[in-house]
Protein backbone atom coordinates (compact mmCIF):
# COMPACT_ATOMS: atom_id res chain seq x y z
CA UNK A 1 0.00 0.00 0.00
CA UNK A 2 1.69 3.39 -0.91
CA UNK A 3 1.07 5.94 2.03
CA UNK A 4 0.15 9.40 1.00
CA UNK A 5 2.59 12.02 0.67
CA UNK A 6 3.00 14.89 3.08
CA UNK A 7 1.83 18.18 2.03
CA UNK A 8 4.68 19.71 4.22
CA UNK A 9 7.08 17.67 2.57
CA UNK A 10 5.65 18.62 -0.35
CA UNK A 11 6.48 22.13 0.27
CA UNK A 12 9.79 20.79 1.63
CA UNK A 13 10.82 19.58 -1.78
CA UNK A 14 9.18 22.95 -3.56
CA UNK A 15 11.68 24.93 -1.42
CA UNK A 16 14.59 23.40 -1.91
CA UNK A 17 14.07 23.27 -5.94
CA UNK A 18 13.26 26.97 -5.43
CA UNK A 19 16.29 27.38 -3.78
CA UNK A 20 18.96 25.41 -6.05
CA UNK A 21 17.49 26.32 -9.70
CA UNK A 22 17.62 30.19 -7.33
CA UNK A 23 21.49 29.28 -7.44
CA UNK A 24 22.42 27.36 -10.72
CA UNK A 25 20.81 30.48 -12.22
CA UNK A 26 23.27 32.94 -10.31
CA UNK A 27 26.41 30.47 -10.19
CA UNK A 28 25.85 30.19 -14.74
CA UNK A 29 24.76 33.95 -15.11
CA UNK A 30 27.73 35.03 -12.75
CA UNK A 31 30.41 32.53 -14.71
CA UNK A 32 28.70 34.60 -18.39
CA UNK A 33 29.41 37.71 -16.70
CA UNK A 34 32.92 36.99 -15.96
CA UNK A 35 33.80 36.04 -19.08
CA UNK A 36 32.46 39.07 -20.90
CA UNK A 37 34.79 40.82 -18.14
CA UNK A 38 37.69 38.61 -19.01
CA UNK A 39 36.75 39.65 -22.97
CA UNK A 40 36.47 43.14 -22.82
CA UNK A 41 38.86 44.01 -19.85
CA UNK A 42 36.13 45.43 -17.28
CA UNK A 43 37.59 46.39 -13.67
CA UNK A 44 34.87 46.53 -11.68
CA UNK A 45 31.02 45.82 -12.22
CA UNK A 46 27.74 45.82 -10.30
CA UNK A 47 24.34 44.80 -11.46
CA UNK A 48 20.62 44.06 -9.84
CA UNK A 49 18.14 42.67 -11.63
CA UNK A 50 14.38 43.44 -10.77
CA UNK A 51 11.26 41.31 -10.76
CA UNK A 52 7.46 41.93 -10.50
CA UNK A 53 8.87 45.01 -7.86
CA UNK A 54 11.39 42.92 -6.34
CA UNK A 55 15.02 42.85 -6.45
CA UNK A 56 15.87 39.42 -6.94
CA UNK A 57 19.35 39.53 -7.38
CA UNK A 58 23.07 42.06 -6.88
CA UNK A 59 26.44 40.98 -7.14
CA UNK A 60 29.31 42.69 -7.77
CA UNK A 61 32.42 41.63 -9.63
CA UNK A 62 36.27 42.74 -9.90
CA UNK A 63 37.84 45.66 -8.62
CA UNK A 64 36.81 48.81 -7.15
CA UNK A 65 39.93 50.55 -6.82
CA UNK A 66 42.98 48.79 -9.41
CA UNK A 67 45.48 50.53 -6.99
CA UNK A 68 44.78 49.22 -3.62
CA UNK A 69 43.41 45.78 -4.91
CA UNK A 70 40.04 46.73 -3.54
CA UNK A 71 37.00 44.66 -4.18
CA UNK A 72 33.66 45.90 -4.87
CA UNK A 73 30.92 45.45 -3.12
CA UNK A 74 26.95 46.39 -3.15
CA UNK A 75 26.93 48.94 -1.25
CA UNK A 76 29.41 50.82 -3.27
CA UNK A 77 28.84 54.44 -5.06
CA UNK A 78 28.93 54.89 -8.67
CA UNK A 79 28.67 58.51 -10.65
CA UNK A 80 26.40 56.98 -12.90
CA UNK A 81 26.09 59.87 -15.61
CA UNK A 82 23.37 60.63 -17.91
CA UNK A 83 20.65 58.43 -16.40
CA UNK A 84 20.87 60.82 -14.02
CA UNK A 85 18.90 63.21 -16.37
CA UNK A 86 16.04 60.96 -15.21
CA UNK A 87 16.13 62.36 -11.54
CA UNK A 88 15.62 65.67 -13.18
CA UNK A 89 13.09 65.06 -15.33
CA UNK A 90 11.00 62.84 -12.70
CA UNK A 91 11.98 66.78 -10.47
CA UNK A 92 9.99 68.18 -13.39
CA UNK A 93 7.44 66.12 -13.34
CA UNK A 94 6.42 66.65 -9.75
CA UNK A 95 6.67 70.58 -9.89
CA UNK A 96 3.89 70.33 -12.96
CA UNK A 97 1.66 68.34 -10.73
CA UNK A 98 2.02 70.80 -8.30
CA UNK A 99 1.05 73.39 -10.55
CA UNK A 100 3.93 75.53 -10.85
CA UNK A 101 5.12 74.69 -14.39
CA UNK A 102 4.06 73.35 -17.95
CA UNK A 103 5.93 71.55 -20.14
CA UNK A 104 4.74 73.96 -23.22
CA UNK A 105 6.41 77.07 -20.80
CA UNK A 106 8.64 78.97 -22.18
CA UNK A 107 12.37 78.30 -21.44
CA UNK A 108 13.05 81.91 -21.41
CA UNK A 109 10.35 82.36 -18.84
CA UNK A 110 11.87 79.74 -16.82
CA UNK A 111 15.42 80.46 -16.67
CA UNK A 112 15.35 84.32 -16.25
CA UNK A 113 17.42 85.09 -19.55
CA UNK A 114 16.72 84.52 -23.63
CA UNK A 115 16.71 81.02 -24.86
CA UNK A 116 15.89 81.14 -28.49
CA UNK A 117 17.65 79.91 -31.46
CA UNK A 118 18.79 83.44 -33.20
CA UNK A 119 18.59 81.57 -36.88
CA UNK A 120 14.60 80.95 -35.55
CA UNK A 121 13.84 84.00 -33.34
CA UNK A 122 10.12 83.48 -33.25
CA UNK A 123 10.00 80.09 -32.28
CA UNK A 124 9.93 78.86 -28.88
CA UNK A 125 11.61 76.92 -27.03
CA UNK A 126 9.18 75.10 -24.75
CA UNK A 127 10.94 73.20 -21.48
CA UNK A 128 9.18 69.64 -23.12
CA UNK A 129 11.66 70.59 -26.16
CA UNK A 130 14.53 70.93 -23.79
CA UNK A 131 13.92 67.40 -21.91
CA UNK A 132 13.52 65.90 -25.31
CA UNK A 133 16.56 67.20 -26.70
CA UNK A 134 14.39 68.76 -29.73
CA UNK A 135 15.51 72.49 -28.48
CA UNK A 136 17.75 72.90 -30.79
CA UNK A 137 20.54 73.46 -28.11
CA UNK A 138 24.65 71.66 -28.25
CA UNK A 139 27.53 71.61 -26.26
CA UNK A 140 29.62 73.34 -28.49
CA UNK A 141 30.48 75.80 -25.78
CA UNK A 142 30.61 73.83 -22.73
CA UNK A 143 27.53 72.74 -20.33
CA UNK A 144 29.52 73.51 -17.40
CA UNK A 145 28.00 76.71 -16.29
CA UNK A 146 25.32 78.85 -17.75
CA UNK A 147 27.31 81.61 -19.09
CA UNK A 148 28.00 79.62 -21.84
CA UNK A 149 24.34 80.33 -23.13
CA UNK A 150 23.66 83.42 -21.39
CA UNK A 151 23.97 86.62 -23.87
CA UNK A 152 25.25 89.04 -21.45
CA UNK A 153 28.17 86.37 -20.10
CA UNK A 154 29.51 84.81 -24.03
CA UNK A 155 29.68 86.83 -26.50
CA UNK A 156 29.77 83.20 -28.70
CA UNK A 157 26.56 82.39 -27.31
CA UNK A 158 24.91 82.09 -30.40
CA UNK A 159 26.71 79.04 -30.95
CA UNK A 160 24.85 76.94 -28.70
CA UNK A 161 22.17 76.37 -30.97
CA UNK A 162 22.10 74.55 -33.96
CA UNK A 163 20.91 75.06 -38.06
CA UNK A 164 17.55 73.55 -37.34
CA UNK A 165 14.01 75.06 -36.20
CA UNK A 166 13.59 74.18 -32.23
CA UNK A 167 10.87 71.07 -32.24
CA UNK A 168 11.94 69.58 -35.61
CA UNK A 169 14.88 67.57 -34.67
CA UNK A 170 17.25 65.85 -32.20
CA UNK A 171 20.39 66.56 -30.89
CA UNK A 172 21.44 64.96 -27.75
CA UNK A 173 22.56 68.12 -25.29
CA UNK A 174 23.80 67.94 -21.95
CA UNK A 175 23.35 71.61 -21.39
CA UNK A 176 19.75 71.18 -21.88
CA UNK A 177 19.22 69.69 -18.43
CA UNK A 178 21.74 71.63 -16.59
CA UNK A 179 19.06 74.62 -17.49
CA UNK A 180 16.64 72.36 -16.31
CA UNK A 181 18.30 71.61 -13.05
CA UNK A 182 18.07 75.60 -12.70
CA UNK A 183 14.53 75.55 -13.65
CA UNK A 184 13.92 73.47 -10.41
CA UNK A 185 15.26 75.51 -8.55
CA UNK A 186 13.63 78.97 -9.56
CA UNK A 187 10.47 76.53 -8.97
CA UNK A 188 11.05 75.00 -6.00
CA UNK A 189 13.03 77.44 -4.13
CA UNK A 190 15.25 74.29 -2.79
CA UNK A 191 18.80 73.95 -3.88
CA UNK A 192 18.79 71.34 -6.67
CA UNK A 193 20.40 68.36 -4.75
CA UNK A 194 18.16 69.29 -1.48
CA UNK A 195 14.89 68.98 -3.82
CA UNK A 196 16.34 65.41 -5.10
CA UNK A 197 16.88 64.30 -1.62
CA UNK A 198 13.92 65.78 -0.34
CA UNK A 199 11.53 64.66 -2.88
CA UNK A 200 12.85 61.66 -4.64
CA UNK A 201 15.72 59.84 -2.70
CA UNK A 202 14.24 60.00 0.90
CA UNK A 203 10.66 58.87 0.03
CA UNK A 204 12.24 55.78 -1.77
CA UNK A 205 15.17 55.39 1.63
CA UNK A 206 17.91 55.65 -1.12
CA UNK A 207 21.51 56.58 0.00
CA UNK A 208 22.60 58.57 -2.97
CA UNK A 209 22.94 62.09 -3.98
CA UNK A 210 24.44 64.90 -5.92
CA UNK A 211 26.63 66.63 -3.54
CA UNK A 212 29.81 64.87 -2.88
CA UNK A 213 29.30 66.31 1.03
CA UNK A 214 26.51 64.28 1.61
CA UNK A 215 27.87 61.04 0.83
CA UNK A 216 30.41 58.87 2.99
CA UNK A 217 32.96 59.27 0.02
CA UNK A 218 34.67 55.77 1.68
CA UNK A 219 31.67 53.95 -0.78
CA UNK A 220 32.80 55.66 -4.22
CA UNK A 221 33.97 53.49 -6.51
CA UNK A 222 37.10 54.88 -8.32
CA UNK A 223 36.22 55.20 -12.53
CA UNK A 224 38.96 54.32 -14.57
CA UNK A 225 39.63 55.95 -18.26
CA UNK A 226 41.24 52.98 -20.94
CA UNK A 227 43.45 53.97 -23.30
CA UNK A 228 43.09 51.75 -26.11
CA UNK A 229 46.63 52.37 -27.59
CA UNK A 230 48.36 51.20 -24.23
CA UNK A 231 45.42 49.23 -23.04
CA UNK A 232 46.46 50.58 -19.61
CA UNK A 233 43.17 52.25 -16.88
CA UNK A 234 44.09 55.90 -15.49
CA UNK A 235 41.77 56.76 -12.45
CA UNK A 236 39.68 60.37 -12.99
CA UNK A 237 39.25 61.34 -9.15
CA UNK A 238 37.43 65.04 -10.78
CA UNK A 239 34.23 62.51 -11.04
CA UNK A 240 34.01 62.88 -7.02
CA UNK A 241 35.53 66.70 -6.95
CA UNK A 242 33.42 67.95 -4.04
CA UNK A 243 33.70 71.80 -5.21
CA UNK A 244 33.02 73.11 -1.82
CA UNK A 245 34.59 76.47 -2.56
CA UNK A 246 32.41 77.06 -5.84
CA UNK A 247 28.99 75.73 -3.11
CA UNK A 248 30.09 78.50 -0.96
CA UNK A 249 29.92 81.42 -3.66
CA UNK A 250 26.57 79.58 -4.96
CA UNK A 251 23.87 81.81 -6.54
CA UNK A 252 20.36 79.89 -6.46
CA UNK A 253 18.81 79.08 -10.03
CA UNK A 254 22.12 80.01 -11.66
CA UNK A 255 25.29 77.90 -9.70
CA UNK A 256 23.27 74.77 -10.52
CA UNK A 257 25.77 72.92 -12.91
CA UNK A 258 28.10 72.73 -9.90
CA UNK A 259 26.19 69.73 -9.02
CA UNK A 260 25.56 68.92 -12.81
CA UNK A 261 21.97 67.76 -12.79
CA UNK A 262 22.76 65.90 -16.40
CA UNK A 263 25.18 63.47 -14.70
CA UNK A 264 25.57 63.95 -11.50
CA UNK A 265 23.80 61.53 -9.55
CA UNK A 266 25.74 58.91 -7.09
CA UNK A 267 24.42 56.11 -6.14
CA UNK A 268 24.58 52.15 -5.36
CA UNK A 269 23.41 49.44 -8.63
CA UNK A 270 20.87 48.22 -6.13
CA UNK A 271 19.72 51.52 -5.09
CA UNK A 272 19.36 52.21 -8.20
CA UNK A 273 17.49 49.14 -9.44
CA UNK A 274 14.77 50.43 -6.78
CA UNK A 275 14.45 53.82 -8.36
CA UNK A 276 14.20 52.02 -11.44
CA UNK A 277 11.11 49.66 -9.91
CA UNK A 278 9.44 53.32 -9.42
CA UNK A 279 8.89 53.98 -12.74
CA UNK A 280 8.09 50.83 -14.01
CA UNK A 281 5.15 50.68 -11.90
CA UNK A 282 4.80 54.40 -13.48
CA UNK A 283 5.61 56.82 -10.52
CA UNK A 284 5.03 53.97 -7.27
CA UNK A 285 7.33 52.36 -5.33
CA UNK A 286 5.57 49.66 -2.99
CA UNK A 287 2.68 52.20 -2.43
CA UNK A 288 5.24 55.69 -2.13
CA UNK A 289 4.19 57.75 -5.09
CA UNK A 290 6.99 59.58 -6.09
CA UNK A 291 5.24 60.86 -9.57
CA UNK A 292 1.67 60.57 -11.11
CA UNK A 293 1.12 57.67 -12.96
CA UNK A 294 -0.03 60.26 -16.06
CA UNK A 295 3.46 62.02 -16.12
CA UNK A 296 5.10 59.07 -15.39
CA UNK A 297 3.79 57.81 -18.67
CA UNK A 298 4.27 60.86 -20.33
CA UNK A 299 8.29 60.75 -19.70
CA UNK A 300 8.19 57.01 -20.92
CA UNK A 301 6.58 58.23 -24.40
CA UNK A 302 9.55 58.77 -26.96
CA UNK A 303 9.26 62.25 -28.61
CA UNK A 304 11.85 61.23 -31.59
CA UNK A 305 11.04 58.24 -33.60
CA UNK A 306 15.13 57.47 -34.84
CA UNK A 307 16.36 58.10 -31.42
CA UNK A 308 13.35 56.51 -29.29
CA UNK A 309 13.65 59.33 -26.70
CA UNK A 310 10.84 60.76 -24.39
CA UNK A 311 11.55 62.74 -21.17
CA UNK A 312 15.10 61.15 -19.88
CA UNK A 313 13.44 57.66 -20.67
CA UNK A 314 14.71 56.14 -24.51
CA UNK A 315 12.19 53.33 -25.65
CA UNK A 316 14.74 50.54 -27.42
CA UNK A 317 13.83 47.43 -29.22
CA UNK A 318 17.32 46.30 -29.78
CA UNK A 319 18.64 45.47 -26.15
CA UNK A 320 16.68 41.85 -25.16
CA UNK A 321 14.92 40.25 -28.07
CA UNK A 322 11.37 40.99 -28.97
CA UNK A 323 10.93 43.16 -25.99
CA UNK A 324 10.47 46.85 -26.03
CA UNK A 325 12.43 48.04 -22.84
CA UNK A 326 12.70 51.19 -21.28
CA UNK A 327 15.47 53.44 -19.89
CA UNK A 328 19.00 55.34 -20.04
CA UNK A 329 22.59 54.73 -20.49
CA UNK A 330 25.59 56.74 -19.50
CA UNK A 331 28.97 57.14 -19.46
CA UNK A 332 31.57 59.84 -18.52
CA UNK A 333 35.40 59.59 -16.52
CA UNK A 334 35.36 56.24 -17.81
CA UNK A 335 32.00 54.59 -16.35
CA UNK A 336 29.15 52.58 -18.32
CA UNK A 337 26.10 52.83 -16.38
CA UNK A 338 22.60 51.54 -17.96
CA UNK A 339 19.42 51.46 -16.17
CA UNK A 340 16.72 49.34 -18.96
CA UNK A 341 12.67 48.28 -18.08
CA UNK A 342 9.44 46.63 -19.22
CA UNK A 343 7.01 47.91 -17.82
CA UNK A 344 4.33 45.58 -19.06
CA UNK A 345 6.60 42.40 -18.02
CA UNK A 346 7.58 43.92 -14.56
CA UNK A 347 11.26 43.00 -15.35
CA UNK A 348 14.28 45.00 -15.57
CA UNK A 349 18.42 45.35 -14.85
CA UNK A 350 21.00 47.79 -13.77
CA UNK A 351 24.70 47.35 -15.25
CA UNK A 352 27.21 49.42 -13.95
CA UNK A 353 31.22 49.20 -14.91
CA UNK A 354 33.70 51.71 -13.81
CA UNK A 355 35.96 50.99 -16.65
CA UNK A 356 35.96 48.80 -19.17
CA UNK A 357 37.37 48.47 -23.02
CA UNK A 358 34.08 50.71 -24.66
CA UNK A 359 33.67 48.68 -27.35
CA UNK A 360 29.94 49.47 -29.08
CA UNK A 361 27.51 47.19 -30.95
CA UNK A 362 24.20 49.53 -32.34
CA UNK A 363 24.93 52.23 -30.04
CA UNK A 364 25.37 50.64 -26.92
CA UNK A 365 28.78 49.35 -25.13
CA UNK A 366 28.77 46.07 -25.50
CA UNK A 367 29.96 45.45 -21.75
CA UNK A 368 26.35 46.81 -20.77
CA UNK A 369 24.39 45.08 -23.47
CA UNK A 370 26.03 41.51 -23.25
CA UNK A 371 25.61 41.94 -19.50
CA UNK A 372 21.77 42.68 -19.51
CA UNK A 373 21.35 39.69 -21.80
CA UNK A 374 22.90 37.40 -19.54
CA UNK A 375 20.64 38.48 -16.46
CA UNK A 376 17.31 38.21 -19.11
CA UNK A 377 18.83 34.74 -20.20
CA UNK A 378 19.45 33.37 -16.45
CA UNK A 379 16.80 35.27 -14.38
CA UNK A 380 14.24 36.23 -16.32
CA UNK A 381 13.30 34.07 -19.46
Amino acid sequence: MIKAISPYFLTFLFVISFVFNGFSQAEKAETEIQQIMKQLEVVGMSVAVVKKGEVIYTHSFGLKNIEQNTPLQDQDIFRIASISKSFSATSIMQLIKAGKLSLDDDMSKLVGFKIRNPKFPETIITLKMAMSHRSSLNDSEGYLNLDVINPDKNPNWAKCYSDYEPGTGYKYCNLNYNLIGTIIEKQSGERFDSYVKNHILKPLNLNAGYCVDSLDTNLFATLYEYNGKTKQFTASPTAYAPRREEIKNYVMGYSTPIFSPTGGMKISATDLAKYMTMHMYYGNYKGKRIISKKYSKIMQTKLSDEEGYGLAIRTVDDLIPGKVMKGHTGSAYGLYSAMFFQPEDKFGFVVITNGCNPIYTDGMNNVLKQTMVALYTNFIK
